[in-house]
């Protein structure tokens, strides 16, 4: 009768709540997932989008707005919705992970999702977040300063969304399904696009690249968002300079650059002044990898878009645009530039909050591994084994049929069933990290559905060490539920003497997702503020769903304005 009677109070609690919000001009919007028809690379096939388009609706809002997005799942497979990078204070349950945070929306029901923008001012997206549905199922987050506020910068004259992703003409269930059957890599994708389009150098493509117009002597917001699953990528606009003034819904001190180097669930703002003779220019995007492309396959093609300038004009040197000039695809040097240039504006308008007393540090290793085909049966992997990655040499798994949310709210966290809470703070063995010739031994990790549970108000510092099992490779870690700031970073092993010593603690990046460099390592600090169960895991598609990631529980706080707020009537069944 208790458990009951306290159920329908926060039913009444959250309806109330609700009936407040729409009083107060509270934004909605409608998010429809159903299959639609798409041509690219001169064949046609069914995409799973949100409200028929590719990418997916942009959402305008400002920074401490609170908006709802109603989620009606008319598809035939279920699917959750990742607000990537909004931290969501308190309110987990409208995070997305799938078993992390809630149960995925089956085919013919409904969701309604409070997203909560507190500290987050810039460009976010959105995604799906269930195996490789977000290929397609994803768009824009524009946060735009408070009533009151402008921008750290003379406002531009317009701004445009610009997000990079990756098409298959395979169906992209059949490619999640085959390698995870067959224990290998995935097929590369057969493009990259631009807001949805391979561009010209693509055959089938020329009537359809994006086209961006601007005004001689203006400057533009762009908007950059790298959507692709599986690779880093380089971008940048022929003749024209970039000036970052933000990543990750956080700002940053001017850099101007010739290109810049994303990571898969990384975003940028970027100023671009319209400085040009009048004519077409390209833009382009192509992919950054370390890893032997005769081990792992990649796709070493270039997307591109137009800028176009407006008015009449004699065309440039020729009829084709120019590209830019961009890294070789393992330019590691390239590709590391911007993280040496990252800096907080941290001034009276936009101060940092680092922590500098830590009371819990972590060493978190990043390894790719591999793991016993099973049943009887042979894998395309190495030695005929199943590709697997992990942290700390543990390979997570899923809960089945469950979220750890729930089981953690419920007080079943001690149901072995749904999750443990024994993750290491320190791998289970120290060895030479990014040596060559690793012990085969190594190379197995365990498997578990472990969390690792902070105490509410902790500082956390976080080492993540890159391991060369395998050959090793860049991992972009994405924290749910807390921004972090990156404090440190080099090639190598970690050193706990000498690499503190030249940590940026003045002014360092305020992200959500940072590349640990192959064979290398990145520290971070964050203040554990945030009361509730929060996701981990590399923004490879491949390498979360081998297993390269963990969870935290933020335990609440003693006051009321530190616990988790009551779940929504509405939350998915599994």
């Amino acid at each position: 009768m208790k458990i009951s009677v306290i159920f329908i109070l926060q039913i009444l609690g959250v309806l109330l709540l609700n009936n407040l919000l729409s009083c107060h001009g509270i934004k909605h919007y409608t998010f429809e997932v159903k299959e639609a028809s798409f041509t690219r690379l001169c064949s046609t096939k069914n995409i799973l989008t949100v409200n028929g388009t590719f990418p997916g609706p942009t959402l305008y809002v400002s920074k401490g707005e609170t908006f709802i997005v109603d989620v009606y799942n008319k598809a035939n497979e279920s699917l959750t919705i990742h607000w990537h990078g909004v931290n969501m204070p308190r309110y987990p349950w409208s995070d997305g992970p799938e078993y992390i945070t809630q149960c995925p929306i089956q085919p013919g029901h409904k969701f309604s999702q409070k997203v909560i923008i507190s500290e987050e001012e810039g460009t976010l997206w959105w995604h799906a977040h269930s195996d490789y549905s977000r290929a397609t199922v994803h768009g824009a987050i524009v946060i735009k300063p408070k009533k009151g506020t402008t921008y750290p910068f003379p406002k531009p004259h317009a701004e445009f969304p610009i997000i990079l992703g990756e098409w298959w003409k395979q169906d992209i269930v059949q490619v999640f399904n085959d390698f995870r059957t067959n224990g290998g890599d995935p097929v590369p994708s057969d493009a990259y696009t631009i807001n949805g389009q391979p561009g010209d150098l693509y055959p089938c493509s020329n009537t359809e690249t994006t086209k961006f117009k601007v005004k001689h002597g203006k400057t533009y917001l762009l908007r950059i968002i790298n959507a692709a699953l599986e690779d880093i990528l380089f971008f940048g606009i022929a003749n024209h300079k970039l000036t970052i003034v933000g990543s990750d819904g956080s700002y940053l001190k001017p850099i101007q650059v010739d290109y810049i180097t994303i990571s898969p669930g990384q975003t940028m703002t970027v100023l671009l002044k319209a400085n040009q003779p009048l004519g077409q220019y390209y833009m382009a995007a192509k992919a950054y990898t370390s890893v032997d492309p005769n081990f792992v396959q990649f796709n070493p093609t270039t997307t591109t878009a137009i800028l176009q300038y407006e008015g009449n004009h004699i065309p440039i040197t020729s009829s084709t645009p120019s590209l830019p000039s961009l890294p070789s695809f393992n330019d590691t040097n390239a590709s590391t530039n911007l993280i040496r240039q990252f800096k907080s504006l941290s001034n009276d308008d936009h101060p940092i909050d680092l922590p500098l007393n830590i009371t819990t540090s972590l060493f978190y290793t990043t390894s790719i591994n591999t793991l016993p085909c099973g049943n009887g049966s042979t894998c395309v992997g190495p030695n005929q084994n199943r590709l697997s990655t992990s942290i700390n040499n543990v390979s997570f798994r899923m809960p089945p049929r469950s979220n750890i949310l729930e089981a953690y709210y419920n007080n079943d966290n001690y149901n072995e069933s749904v999750y443990g809470e024994k993750f290491p703070d320190v791998p289970p063995l120290r060895f030479n990290f990014t040596g060559n010739d690793l012990p085969s031994f190594l190379l197995t990790p365990s498997v578990g559905t472990e969390v690792k549970v902070l105490e509410y108000g902790s500082t956390v510092e976080m080492v993540l060490q890159g391991t060369n099992l395998l050959g090793g490779a860049e991992h972009p870690i994405h924290l749910h539920g807390h921004s972090f700031y990156v404090v440190g970073w080099g090639f190598g092993n970690f050193d706990e003497d000498k690499d503190p010593l030249n940590y940026n603690l003045v002014d360092p990046p305020y992200q959500n997702t940072v590349v640990v460099p192959k064979n290398g390592w990145v520290t971070i600090r964050f203040n554990a503020k945030n009361p509730g169960v929060w996701f981990m895991h590399c923004h490879f598609e491949r390498h979360v769903t081998w297993g390269m990631a963990m969870t935290f529980i933020v335990k609440n706080g003693n006051n009321a304005d530190e616990k988790m707020l009551p779940p929504p009537p509405d939350m998915p069944k599994c």
